[in-house]
């Protein structure tokens, strides 16, 4: 392992050479792999674009990460950084290295996006993505190149899984009534917080943001049923009033929690009611303050 490790530093010194004149394009690459972007992304496809594919693409995004996690803790492979000081950190990153979460998300992300929209831009664009988002990480001397090589191994076994599973079990719940939606959405997140270990926050934030915007999306279906059309004035309006709100009520949570035990129920708490406000919570008020259309029961 510490031959694959050497190689792996003399990759990154190689790259490392070119800064700091390529830092700020690398920097905004892996910017687009954060799960912070993706944070702004997700509501973004569910509030302003389509509802459906924002629906799919949380849950895909939420298992993705929490599956990262889990590996990672297993695998415990060090940091470039950690492993060689002759490698610079151009980029603040802590844990396990071991596989990147920037490849898989990148993968799952954008993969999903480019397989289900079918535009030959975002086809373009997907492919450039999957190849200098990783690339970033190499570049930043945050991860090795086998660690990219698992992002890319998990993401895409994972995406091809989605793809195939995901249609069977969603019209399975379709048939179901509410009950039947609403323990589905809370069974398997529940399995998940069980497996995460209590150390582990990232393991524990995950399941608990699934469950609450899978619950979320089922109350939307059921009872809001917004539709995420709209002019891109009503648009770009319920985006700016949904973050308007979601970030500051993500702020008092965290505010009024941090600190106190037991803090891994209380980050339990916290992420379902912030799954919940943003799949449920906000189309509902989009459609008292008239910035969305109300959808047809049976769409």
């Amino acid at each position: 392992m510490d031959r694959i490790m050497d190689w792996g530093v003399t990759v990154i010194l190689w790259f490392q050479q070119f800064s700091p004149t390529l830092d700020l394009p690398f920097i905004a690459f892996t910017l687009l792999g954060e799960e912070r972007f993706f944070m702004l992304l997700l509501p973004f496809l569910y509030w302003c674009v389509d509802r459906r594919a924002g629906m799919r693409l949380a849950v895909l995004f939420l298992s993705s990460a929490y599956l990262n996690a889990a590996v990672k803790t297993l695998a415990g492979q060090p940091r470039p950084f950690d492993f060689d000081p002759r490698v610079r950190a151009l980029y603040p990153a802590g844990g396990a290295g071991f596989p990147s979460g920037h490849t898989q998300s990148a993968v799952v992300v954008w993969g999903y996006l480019a397989s289900s929209f079918r535009r030959p831009w975002l086809w373009v664009a997907a492919g450039l993505l999957l190849i200098f988002v990783p690339l970033s990480r190499i570049y930043l001397g945050v991860h090795f190149p086998t660690d990219l090589l698992g992002g890319y191994v998990l993401g895409i076994v994972l995406l091809l899984l989605y793809l195939r599973v995901e249609p069977l079990v969603e019209g399975w719940l379709k048939r179901k009534g509410l009950f039947a939606q609403g323990a589905a959405a809370v069974a398997l997140p529940g399995l998940l917080l069980l497996l995460a270990p209590t150390d582990h926050r990232h393991g524990i934030t995950t399941a608990s943001a699934l469950m609450g915007m899978s619950l979320g999306f089922a109350l939307e279906k059921r009872w809001v049923r917004f539709d995420s059309g709209g002019t891109l004035r009503k648009r770009a309006l319920r985006f700016l009033a949904g973050m308007a709100l979601l970030m500051p009520l993500a702020w008092v949570l965290e505010t009024v929690s941090s600190g106190v035990e037991p803090s891994n129920l209380l980050r339990f708490l916290r992420y379902v009611l912030l799954g919940l406000a943003t799949t449920a919570g906000m189309p509902w008020l989009f459609l008292r303050l008239r910035l969305a259309d109300k959808r047809h029961l049976d769409s």
